[in-house]
């Protein structure tokens, strides 16, 4: 399917591009709704707070832009980029973050992501981005881009990752076993191959290494 190259006025040469804004927290979309609007050139054509609704809202709205939070409800923001770039390939995305972590940023460019902005960026710097990203670059802060570079891709296998992330809230091994539908000893081998490969000698510590790395999926 075709997306519109933004929107153009006649006897004017400005032509503005069409955001959507995926974000759980609502003060955050109202915000960045506000500072995006102060923008001749862009304009925000919806907004959504459920990674499972950005799909939707694109074949809705059909922007030349989607942000996307990764951390959301119902569907991460990697995930819904990856069915974003599967149905309408020629939307840009930009991935919002609060974490700068070099494994986000190599998942981000996998799923088909043109630009990652941390959220604590100056608005110059998401304006910039957004208007790079709709020409057709690719924006990604260089130092972020060399310490992606210079981990590799995840030693989690996504069992692994899956399992370790159970972990996050402190639930025992019989209560992550019933959750994931495997045996105790099953959770228990996954568990430990994680915090072997990610060097660490315990599950908090695989846990805290795997969080800082973006080698688990958005809770």
């Amino acid at each position: 399917m075709r997306l519109a190259g933004g929107t153009s006025y006649p006897g004017t040469e400005l032509r503005v591009i069409d955001i959507l804004l995926a974000d759980d927290q609502e003060l955050v979309r109202t915000a960045l709704v506000a500072l995006l609007e102060l923008e001749d050139d862009f304009h925000v054509v919806a907004t959504v707070g459920r990674g499972d609704e950005v799909v939707s809202a694109v074949e809705r709205t059909q922007p030349m832009v989607v942000l996307l939070d990764i951390e959301m409800p119902g569907l991460d923001g990697i995930s819904a980029a990856i069915e974003v770039h599967r149905h309408y390939p020629n939307c840009r995305i930009i991935m919002l973050t609060t974490f700068g972590r070099p494994g986000y940023l190599r998942r981000a460019m996998e799923s088909g992501a043109s630009g990652f902005v941390v959220k604590d960026a100056p608005a110059a710097t998401l304006a910039a981005t957004i208007r790079s990203v709709a020409e057709g670059r690719t924006v990604v802060d260089p130092v972020l881009a060399g310490e992606a570079l210079s981990i590799g891709q995840s030693p989690l296998s996504p069992r692994e990752s899956e399992v370790l992330g159970a972990f996050r809230h402190g639930a025992p091994v019989a209560e992550v076993a019933a959750h994931l539908h495997l045996s105790e000893g099953t959770v228990r081998n996954y568990l430990s191959s994680a915090i072997t490969k990610t060097g660490t000698k315990n599950r908090a510590s695989a846990l805290l290494r795997a969080e800082e790395l973006g080698w688990l999926s958005s809770p």
